[in-house]
């Protein structure tokens, strides 16, 4: 069983290995990302709307 100082080294090797691998994303990419994100986020809002009207009209108040 791995200890709890084992762990955390390895924790910290795995995200330095990750951050090493990672990049700023260009404009292009992150306007992209952007609108996604906003797409999702408008969506998930509509989705509660929907489900908070529906249960207004069933309950009726």
């Amino acid at each position: 069983m791995a200890s709890a100082v084992e762990k955390i080294r390895d924790f910290l090797s795995e995200s330095k290995r990750v951050l090493l691998v990672t990049r700023k994303p260009g404009m292009k990419e992150f306007k992209m990302a952007v609108k996604i994100t906003g797409i999702g986020m408008i969506l998930i809002g509509l989705i509660g709307m929907l489900i908070r009207i529906v249960g207004y009209f069933v309950t009726g108040s």
